[in-house]
């Protein structure tokens, strides 16, 4: 059977021999007669689509190879069965406008904008340019994608298929990519064709598609002709193009009839791509001077706008009848839209249009074209027109840079000034354009162009504040990159250098270099003495000290004099930093809740916590929102909220998922070692440290080591719990994971009867404690103290330990308290007063879902002579975090839209999570879940 297909305007087809006119191409039926394993995966997608559930595929392979004619395939059979069919297609020339490709796909749905959530419309709408805004998140605007598809096919299927994604714009890619991941319920399909797809469609299902077969290719490559084919010139033709359909349509174009006939090999050994290239270019020569004018025109704008180009002809004096000729070759149509054949086809046309030529053309495009209506267009063209530096056409750039910008097209803003400093003749403007690049780069995530740009802009020159920017984005590049031992040095030198032009920019580096430093582990030891000495010698702010100010003050003291010279300031600064402004929550806020860990209070952390997450929710920076969630994370387990911290893992794993910006997993660890989950938390403990050694994040180490001390000592393996927690206290740069293993340190040291080792660290651990004054800080020290006496001073400290702890949201603590008072009062042989303890411990701990440890007080209960039964978990009907997450949202009265923009996920998809739920909880509505999720939390499940 024939393995071809008849093109609708690119890839793979049958064109008529090219002995005869080829007469008008895109009139043609596109009918697929082979490519039986493609179109059966396509059908599938469209299969399920069709039955509720959504497909993504992304359909690769090289230029020519038919990719085109698959989802032409996909589009015809999807409008034949009644399903919606959305398409767009990346043009090369259009990847410096941001959301280009995103708007073609969505503009016939846009009448659906105003029924999204109110931040999503916004977002989208301020993208595509309908509205003014602050720019919106990324991962906002893909949010919104994702809801305004989920919407229109809940009408009827929809079928998305995206060309060319390799040229898209990085907005529109990025925004697309995001929503791929994101379908799950929704009886939509995303289908991407391009040579090589870009990173946002990673490990997203792939089909390959390669050459044809060779005798299918001898079908076609026969069916093109008219004369007879020397078989040997046919084997080789087929040889040399690797079945590439496109290829064997093109390629004898360009053979002589004595070749053709006589059996002479192909000329040359160009690439592929480059020798369709050049068939197309001999057909474009054998045209007359006004048809190969007007082609050249066409291929100079990538919008496909007949009357633009038309106007631009008639600029130029070319004969817009011309196209009905190309129209006849088969290389362009000039209908509604001007469309090539295939965009090797534009590519080939371009090329041959001599520099002068093109500048002419461009020029005159950019003389038609409505400087209101499409302003980044005219510019682009205008860019192109110049034949050296221009100013007026490089701040005309500039402006469509900020428009850009301001849509959150961070990349196509870092494009537009890269090409305005290249239009710049005065060095200072052309520096500060390529900076601006720079800048706009690194907040597009792209590093390695930012060091470029910064590379272009130090072989000019440079003031004093323009290499003091250099240097700080490079260090965030650094810290950005990786937590490793450069980031620390590279903030402190820019921070140092920044002192005389922006004294709060300044500062704000500073702590970003004490954070990198921290994270470092002990490889940023003497480069945190250092940062702390440059703060020191700061000059005092003018009035009173700002929250910035006063954090700075207080981490530089805790690190040269200790403690309790710092405890003071920290605690002032954990007071005013519960109300710091989003703007510096957005800059420097993911170091807010350091003051309140250090000075164990606990009620600063939960209310900065609770109050940044919300506002970085609120504002829609969502690449920022996990590094909020881990504060969240590092709360909820010390406060016994287990089902709280479910529901930040559920939300952090969702939200890293979306934007692809893993984060490690402090609070998954934390949790696994809280509940005794010995086998899963033991496997996540040991890939952290594996990990943090091979990335050189010394606190991801640490809490590593923490966490595993804290899972000994549920477990009662006290010499594991010691070992461990003598690594984790170890790296005193990090101040809090150092004294919150101090705890579990003296315990285990206490069990195993090594009382040098677990005085010297009560001693520790009393430093920090001490100067804080408040009843966690003295009474996880109490409980502590009482670990290493004797008699009436152990039941007085015992006592002190569960008095103070009560009166604080440390119900894990409290509860461990009264466990190992327990466990005194029964060595003691005060069996009663032993029993009251552990049994109160014990229910505690079982409510709370501290396995472990729950299971330590039940053996000591048995010890005392009281029957207990084992603690066991109910597995039937358990929730996965995420349904847990969504099951309290929905409780809690949030609507399906709601849950679906905290979790990324589109309101049908949400639907179809409850459904599942209320089948595990034994329910069948949301009225009845406040009483089944308090069951689920009393059974010991998390919900």
């Amino acid at each position: 059977m024939s393995t071809h297909a008849q093109p609708s305007d690119r890839g793979a087809g049958r064109p008529r021999p090219v002995s005869v006119n080829p007469g008008r191409w895109q009139d043609r039926v596109t009918a697929l007669t082979d490519r039986r394993t493609e179109r059966d995966a396509l059908d599938r997608l469209l299969d399920a689509v069709q039955a509720g559930e959504s497909g993504v595929l992304v359909v690769r392979g090289d230029p020519g190879v038919g990719k085109t004619v698959l989802l032409d395939h996909l589009a015809g059979r999807a409008s034949g069965s009644g399903c919606r069919v959305a398409r767009a297609a990346g043009v090369q020339s259009e990847m410096e406008l941001a959301f280009a490709g995103l708007h073609q796909l969505c503009a016939p749905m846009l009448d659906r904008a105003e029924r999204l959530p109110e931040p999503q419309r916004d977002a989208l709408r301020t993208a595509f340019g309908m509205a003014a805004g602050p720019p919106p998140d990324r991962f906002l605007v893909g949010l919104a994608v994702l809801s305004l598809l989920s919407g229109a096919a809940g009408e009827r299927p929809l079928i998305c298929v995206i060309d060319d994604e390799q040229w898209l714009d990085r907005a529109s890619a990025q925004a697309l990519g995001f929503t791929a991941r994101r379908l799950a319920a929704d009886p939509v399909g995303l289908v991407f064709a391009a040579r090589d797809p870009s990173d946002n469609l990673a490990g997203l299902p792939e089909l390959q598609v390669d050459g044809l077969r060779d005798d299918d290719a001898r079908v076609l490559l026969d069916s093109a002709l008219a004369g007879r084919l020397d078989p040997r010139v046919r084997d080789l033709l087929i040889a040399e193009t690797r079945g590439n359909p496109l290829a064997l349509l093109e390629l004898p174009r360009g053979l002589s009839p004595a070749e053709l006939a006589g059996g002479f090999g192909l000329p040359g050994a160009a690439p592929l791509t480059s020798r369709i290239e050049d068939s197309f270019r001999r057909q474009l020569d054998a045209l007359p001077d006004q048809t190969r004018r007007l082609l050249r025109l066409a291929a100079a704008d990538p919008s496909g706008d007949r009357a633009l180009v038309f106007r631009a002809a008639r600029r130029l004096g070319i004969d817009v009848q011309a196209g009905t000729l190309a129209t006849e070759a088969g290389l362009a149509e000039f209908g509604s839209q001007v469309r090539f054949r295939h965009p090797l086809a534009r590519s080939a046309v371009y090329r041959s249009t001599s520099l002068a030529d093109r500048q002419q053309m461009h020029a005159a495009l950019a003389e038609v074209t409505d400087p209101q209506a499409d302003p980044d267009r005219r510019a682009w063209h205008r860019a192109q027109a110049a034949p050296g530096p221009d100013e007026e056409v490089a701040a005309e750039l500039e402006r469509s840079a900020g428009r850009a910008q301001a849509r959150g097209g961070m990349a196509a803003a870092a494009a537009f000034l890269e090409r305005s400093a290249l239009l710049t003749d005065d060095p200072a403007r052309h520096a500060e354009r390529t900076l601006g690049a720079a800048q706009a780069s690194m907040q597009a995530g792209a590093f390695d162009k930012v060091l470029e740009l910064l590379a272009t802009a130090e072989d000019g020159p440079l003031d004093g504040f323009q290499r003091v920017r250099v240097d700080l984005l490079r260090a965030h590049v650094a810290f950005a990159s990786g937590l490793g031992s450069d980031p620390p040095a590279l903030l402190l030198k820019a921070a140092r250098q920044l002192e005389p032009f922006d004294l709060n920019l300044a500062r704000e580096t500073y702590l970003a270099a004490w954070g990198a430093a921290g994270m470092a582990g002990l490889s940023g030891r003497d480069i945190l003495l250092e940062i702390c000495r440059a703060v020191q010698a700061l000059p005092p702010p003018p009035g009173d000290p700002l929250p910035l100010d006063l954090l700075l003050q207080g981490l530089a003291l805790l690190t040269t004099d200790g403690p309790a010279a710092a405890a003071a300031t920290l605690q002032r600064a954990a007071n005013v930093l519960t109300g710091i402004p989003v703007e510096d929550v957005l800059r420097w806020g993911w170091m807010a809740t350091v003051a309140s860990t250090v000075v164990w209070d606990f009620d600063s952390l939960h209310a900065i916590s609770i109050r940044q997450v919300q506002l970085v929710r609120d504002v829609g920076a969502l690449a920022q929102l996990p590094f909020y969630l881990n504060q969240m994370g590092i709360v909820s387990p010390w406060m016994g909220d287990f089902a709280g911290t479910v529901s930040v893992i559920a939300e952090t794993e969702s939200v890293a998922a979306a934007t692809g910006s893993p984060i490690a997993p402090y609070t998954l660890l934390r949790l696994l070692a809280l509940q005794g989950r010995e086998a899963e938390a033991s496997a996540a403990i040991a890939s952290a440290i594996e990990l943090a050694a091979a990335e050189g994040q010394g606190m991801a180490a640490a809490w590593a080591h923490w966490t595993a001390a804290v899972l000994y000592n549920g477990l009662a393996r006290y010499k594991q719990a010691a070992s461990a927690a003598q690594q984790a206290t170890s790296n005193t740069l990090n101040p809090w994971m150092s004294m919150w293993a101090m705890p579990e340190l003296v315990e285990a040291a206490a069990r195993i009867g090594d009382v040098e080792l677990a005085r010297d660290a009560l001693e520790r651990l009393a430093e920090t404690t001490q100067p804080c004054g408040n009843d966690v800080a003295l009474g996880i020290e109490a409980r502590c103290r009482a670990l290493l006496s004797h008699g009436a001073a152990a039941d007085e400290l015992y006592r002190e330990a569960i008095d103070r702890l009560s009166r604080t949201q440390l119900r894990p603590e409290l509860a461990r308290a009264q466990l190992v008072y327990g466990e005194w009062l029964r060595r003691e042989d005060r069996r009663l007063d032993a029993r009251e303890q552990l049994r109160t411990a014990h229910d505690m701990l079982a409510a709370i879902g501290m396995e472990a440890f729950a299971e330590r007080a039940r053996r000591e209960l048995v010890a005392t002579g009281e029957t207990v039964r084992k603690h066991g978990v109910e597995t039937v009907s358990t929730l996965t975090p995420q349904e847990a997450y969504i099951a309290r949202l929905a409780r809690d009265g949030l609507t399906n839209p709601e849950i679906g923009a905290q979790l990324f996920l589109s309101a049908r998809t949400v639907e179809w999570h409850l459904r599942k739920i209320f089948t595990k909880l034994g329910i069948g509505s949301r009225r009845e879940l406040h009483a089944a999720l308090g069951r689920h939390e009393q059974d010991g499940q998390p919900a």
